[in-house]
């Protein structure tokens, strides 16, 4: 008897002495990697990037596909969601330390019978999210299962019960590929997780135990069934009343689906110029463990300039106009019958190699012939871009039968355009469309670089103030030849001609021949320096007369930047658009400021702002006044390029500027005629529906009858009603020895008068 009972203490101290020699080894990593306490303190799951608006307004993301994370503190989660989450998964929740004694035990019996039940807590269940992985081996997989008990034991110990339920839920996947409480929240109730109902959150948890199998969008009547068993084990478990579990139980699922990826959200296009910039700042600056940063997993929390209120102003003025000067678009005679494309063979070709569709056919073996004639010959379902359509909850989409190269023409044909708004003073970027919509077009057009038109003269108007002109010199409007430049010759554009006009006047009618006899005083060349230097063009800006006209191909970005030193005394300002980046702690990792440059003097500036005045109230600008009504003080220009190809209009008031260009990706699509094709009837009306909403929101700090400052010191000659003594023709304060000759910076202030 006392060798059988001394025998029995043998194996069972044996057996105590294994297991605690198995859970050292697995405590220090024998049996697979085992995290250190540092990493337990700060548990490392890969968090989505957040972008944020001005006001806290969440705009977008950035993550992996299958790491869309983002998290939040247990305060800021509903109580119904946490009750939801123990009623279900770990009923003892708050009596253990990381293991349930009782469902340990219990594993055998359920063994034995079969029976497939769940004895993880939730604490285990976090172990295994953060750390760990599931084998189908069941030898590896009981390792990994001591593993996980080693683990919920440290992570009891390292944090409090709440937040293991915060950490729980900010890491778990629900349906859609959505990771987190809060990503869940707002993807399916549009709502933040500390405002969801009983109903919402026992939905959501649901969806845990199969996030595809509960998917309450693709599987309603099993999502609820799933529902209805949660909120009964909530009130089973004291958890909620019966009434309030009876109340739920009668309540339908009310998704709200608003899933936020890289084609929605706020200023889609805006984003996508953030994560360029974002993934080149990560790779130039380094975490404190001297990794680099990364976009896609580190959590980081980007601020912006947008004003949301703003950004769905600009959307709407862009879709309102963009969809009417489309169905004229369409209307046109070689659009509609097609003629457009005759010739155009190489353009289709090349479209048709950059589709998906052909880079399949051509990996299956097929010659190009067969696939042009498929490409031609046979219709196919299309889902295509069309304004005021609508396919299920994608706007702008419509599902039809076309042929891939009919398809390819008709979007081909769609109109583009750009907006941006911004405060001049400051910099910053208020309003972002870079195109029609971001799913089907993904050209950002604030930074493609197109021709400017005469969008460009407010600058040769400015380096002739500089150089002693006023807005009273007579210039003449006659076409103005070159000789040394290929005999290139000047027109207006309705091909007018006149007696010589003040200057002001003849900004506000845009006339070439003007522009062409500045740039003839100046010198193209001092222009160009002018344009690269000053105002940090960065493309192409060939020292020729016709750039005086508009022909360098600048950004709207650019151009914007440009222009807001006449409504800012002179100080051009770098548009601003990021304010600061934050890591995953809210740690201030780096702040931006506006950046301003003196460029002219707050006299010329306010010369400019008098003439660009006058071309909105009574130039080419000034449908402005008498077909949109906007009121108050304005100033601004338009433009329109050879053929109509590119309509543009940027403008300002004190407190506000903004831009538009409208136009096609190629330039062989653009409107015949000049009713249609011209500034001030592409760019022009979208800045002015832009206007009408911001002046009829009384909560922006925009006043529209704010006047332009008048500088203490204006001289009388720079202003709009002054009118000099006939100089000639010669440059005013200079001698017309020294007109052209020199270097750019010779004239890049007001001459004194002799």
């Amino acid at each position: 008897m006392k060798k059988a009972i001394k025998i029995l203490w043998t194996v069972v101290l044996a057996g105590v002495a294994c297991a605690c020699l198995i859970v050292l080894l697995i405590n220090w990593g024998v049996f697979g990697y085992m995290p250190s306490m540092e990493e337990l303190e700060n548990p490392s799951a890969a968090l989505a990037s957040e972008v944020y608006a001005k006001d806290g307004t969440r705009m977008g993301k950035f993550y992996y596909a299958d790491q869309d994370r983002t998290a939040i503190d247990f305060k800021d989660i509903s109580p119904y969601v946490t009750r939801a989450l123990i009623a279900t998964e770990d009923i003892r929740f708050y009596k253990h330390s990381g293991i349930d004694p009782k469902g340990v035990a219990a594993i055998p019996f359920y063994l034995l019978t079969g029976r497939k039940r769940g004895s993880s807590t939730i604490t285990q269940q976090l172990a295994l999210n953060l750390f760990g992985s599931r084998s189908s081996n069941y030898v590896i997989r009981a390792f990994q299962k001591m593993k996980e008990w080693v683990l919920a034991v440290k992570l009891e110990r390292n944090f409090t019960k709440e937040e293991i339920l915060a950490l729980y839920l900010n890491t778990v996947p629900f349906s859609d590929n959505v990771y987190g409480i809060k990503n869940a929240s707002l993807t399916f109730f549009n709502k933040n997780p500390d405002r969801l109902n009983i109903q919402e959150a026992a939905s959501l948890i649901g969806m845990l135990k199969g996030p595809t199998l509960y998917n309450p969008r693709r599987n309603p009547q099993i999502a609820i069934g799933r529902r209805n068993l949660i909120i009964n084990k909530m009130g089973e478990n004291g958890f909620i009343t019966p009434a309030q579990a009876q109340a739920a139980l009668k309540t339908p699922i009310q998704l709200e689906y608003h899933k936020v990826d890289q084609n929605n959200g706020i200023a889609p296009y805006c984003r996508e110029y953030i994560r360029g910039y974002l993934k080149q700042w990560c790779s130039e600056h380094k975490k404190p463990d001297g990794s680099n940063y990364n976009l896609y997993t580190d959590g980081l929390k980007i601020y912006t300039t947008i004003d949301p209120r703003m950004q769905l102003y600009a959307n709407e003025a862009v879709a309102k106009h963009l969809s009417t000067l489309q169905s004229v678009f369409n209307r046109q005679s070689n659009i509609k019958s097609g003629s457009i494309w005759k010739g155009r063979s190489n353009y289709l070709d090349m479209f048709m190699k950059n589709t998906l569709r052909y880079r399949s056919m051509k990996e299956a073996g097929k010659s190009d012939a067969e696939i042009r004639k498929v490409f031609m010959e046979k219709k196919v379902p299309a889902r295509v871009f069309a304004w005021n359509r609508n396919v299920g909850n994608l706007p702008n989409t419509l599902d039809t039968l076309m042929t891939p190269m009919d398809s390819i023409k008709y979007m081909q044909q769609q109109l583009q355009a750009g907006f941006m708004a911004m405060d001049p003073e400051s910099g910053e970027i208020k309003a972002w469309v870079g195109g029609p919509d971001f799913r089907y077009f993904k050209n950002d057009h604030i930074h493609t670089r197109r021709q400017v038109g005469s969008t460009i003269k407010p600058f040769l108007y400015c380096l002739a103030i500089m150089n002693g002109f006023s807005p009273g010199t007579e210039v003449p409007n006659q076409p103005v030849t070159f000789p040394n430049y290929q005999n290139w010759t000047s027109h207006n554009d309705d091909g007018s001609v006149s007696e010589p006009v003040p200057m002001s006047q003849a900004l506000a009618r845009s006339l070439n021949n003007a522009s062409a006899y500045l740039i003839q005083q100046l010198t193209p060349a001092v222009f160009a320096e002018f344009l690269k230097k000053r105002i940090r063009i960065g493309g192409n800006v060939p020292p020729f007369p016709s750039i005086s006209l508009g022909t360098p191909e600048i950004s709207l970005y650019e151009m914007m930047r440009g222009y807001s030193m006449f409504p800012d005394k002179g100080l051009m300002a770098e548009p601003l658009l990021i304010t600061r980046i934050e890591d995953r702690n809210g740690n201030i990792l780096e702040n931006f400021t506006p950046r301003k440059q003196e460029i002219i003097n707050q006299n010329i500036a306010y010369t400019m702002v008098q003439m660009m005045q006058g071309v909105v109230d009574h130039g080419t600008g000034s449908r402005m006044r008498f077909r949109y009504g906007i009121k108050g003080p304005l100033a601004g220009k338009t433009g329109t390029t050879n053929d109509h190809t590119d309509g543009w209009f940027i403008g300002y008031n004190p407190q506000l500027q903004f831009g538009a260009w409208v136009g096609c990706n190629y330039n062989f699509l653009h409107f015949n005629n000049m009713t249609w094709g011209q500034g001030a009837s592409t760019g022009l009306p979208i800045c002015a529906y832009f206007l009408q909403k911001v002046y009829a929101d009384n909560s922006f700090d925009i006043n529209p009858n704010t006047p332009f400052e008048r500088p203490l010191s204006f001289p009388p000659e720079l202003d709009v009603n002054y009118r000099p003594p006939d100089s000639g023709g010669a440059l005013p304060g200079a001698e017309p020895d020294d007109i052209g000759n020199g270097n750019a910076s010779d004239y890049f202030d007001v001459p004194k008068k002799k």
